[in-house]
């Protein structure tokens, strides 16, 4: 459990953390690149200038969290929770409303 840790400019890179419980950790200029973050609770997490080049967030839970100035080119996000983060270019993720089926 890594929960509320503080991981700031750690070098992870290529890192195996699926399923990882980084809850409100803080991960600030981390090096994540190419990390397997499949399945990683990364709510509230504070991601500011991390690098997740090529890292893999599928069905991550990025509720609330903070990817300001993050580097996130070639990151897959599939399926990823990503309600209210706060995206590299500091807005706020907001979903879009599923269209209604004619009727």
């Amino acid at each position: 459990m890594l929960e509320q840790a503080n991981l700031a400019l750690v070098k992870l890179r290529g890192a195996n953390l699926q399923g990882a419980k980084l809850f409100k950790a803080s991960l600030y200029g981390a090096d994540l690149s190419d990390a397997d973050l499949t399945g990683a609770d990364l709510r509230e997490a504070n991601l500011e200038a991390a690098n997740l080049t090529g890292a893999n967030l599928s069905n991550a839970n990025l509720e609330k969290a903070n990817l300001v100035r993050a580097k996130v080119r070639g990151a897959v996000i599939t399926g990823a929770n990503l309600k209210g983060t706060r995206m590299p270019d500091g807005s706020e993720y907001k979903t879009q409303p599923t269209p209604r089926p004619p009727q």
